[in-house]
């Protein structure tokens, strides 16, 4: 594929051909703000954040969805777009809720981090105010639509990742809202089929769409996040764990090569068995017709002896070998070969054969 080589602030940079002028200025280290933009889903050009000058263009074009050309001249930061860029700040500022400070999403936010940036502050633009409900009657996801800022991320990855459409934009103008269809709630199971995967908590740059589980349990900066991989199927999707004082208090999303940042209900929200005190954190083997705790070593060992006593009084063919989708490939070989190799039996299956 050929190169084009334009000048960013100054900055030559040489791209394949059919970069984004968005992307062109990230491989030379340059910040670009931008909403609605997402590398995993379609590019809209919607907020217009991302704004740039480029001599000879008309007004100032979307960074994200203008073609990088040979010879292209851009300015990432000049007046013009630093004006344009405040009063989009300004605009979106009118019409959000002061409440940074109790806001579970303080820290993360991109609006507050923007209006930081560029030393913008509520104040600007008086008018009507939304009054939204909060809606918060399902056990996972808060939606608060007075935060909502339309960039339509979480309608594009329900539809292009997940596959659902469970959300879309509803009214016009001051009215325009996200919701599912008749305006209905997440959790109205007859209209809506969100299956709360919760992947547009994860790409909502604001507020408006928070965890339930985790809100209160502490700010996103007193979290230490430690990525793992999901336990609940072969797939291995990675994890963060939001750590504090020493306890999980909640899953979110990290960049993974096998699921990107998007997971499905169980790897989300999923995770209340950590701390459970029903858990069990110990083998137990029956003594005296009671469970008492138990060694790794005496556990396996009276395993292996009634194995064996099964198999020497009745055959190879009466042990049987369920295997599970939440263990990985390898595990599932090695369940292969202790049924065939070992028991010398073909009685092994997998449950997601069933």
């Amino acid at each position: 594929m050929a190169d084009v080589t334009l000048t960013i602030d100054g900055i030559q940079v040489t791209v394949p051909k059919g970069t984004t002028v968005l992307e062109a200025a990230g491989k030379a280290g340059i910040f670009i703000p931008t909403f609605c933009h997402d590398p995993e889903l379609s590019r809209p050009g919607a907020c217009r954040i991302c704004v740039v000058e480029i001599p000879g263009a008309r007004n100032l074009p979307a960074s994200c969805v203008t073609e990088a050309t040979e010879g292209m001249v851009v300015y990432t930061a000049s007046p013009a777009v630093i004006e344009a860029r405040k009063t989009n700040l300004e605009l979106l500022l009118a019409n959000h809720p002061e409440d940074c400070l109790t806001c579970h999403k303080n820290g993360e936010c991109k609006l507050q981090e923007y209006a930081y940036y560029y030393g913008v502050s509520f104040g600007a633009f008086k008018g009507e105010k939304h009054r939204y409900p909060l809606e918060d009657d399902n056990p996972f996801i808060v939606r608060d639509m007075n935060k909502c800022i339309l960039c339509g991320k979480c309608v594009r990855v329900c539809e292009e990742i997940q596959g659902n459409n469970a959300i879309d934009f509803a009214y016009r103008g001051f009215k325009a809202k996200v919701g599912p269809a008749m305006d209905a709630r997440l959790s109205d199971t007859e209209i809506s089929n969100c299956v709360f995967c919760g992947n547009c908590v994860a790409v909502c740059p604001v507020g408006a769409l928070t965890e339930k589980a985790m809100l209160g349990k502490g700010r996103r900066w007193e979290m230490k996040k430690v990525t793992t991989t999901c336990p609940y199927c072969g797939v291995g999707c990675s994890i963060d764990l939001n750590v504090k004082d020493g306890k999980v208090v909640g899953v979110t999303s990290t960049e993974g090569d096998v699921n990107g940042r998007f997971l499905c209900v169980k790897g989300r929200f999923g995770y209340g068995f950590i701390h459970h005190p029903d858990r069990l954190k110990t083998p137990l083997i029956k003594k005296d017709g009671q469970f008492v705790e138990a060694t790794w070593d005496e556990a396996i060992g009276l395993i292996a002896r009634k194995f064996g006593a099964i198999k020497e009084s009745y055959g190879p063919d009466a042990l049987a070998i369920l295997s599970s989708a939440r263990c990985t490939n390898e595990e599932n070989y090695l369940m292969n070969k202790l049924a065939r190799a070992v028991f010398g039996t073909n009685n092994i299956d997998h449950c997601a054969r069933l």
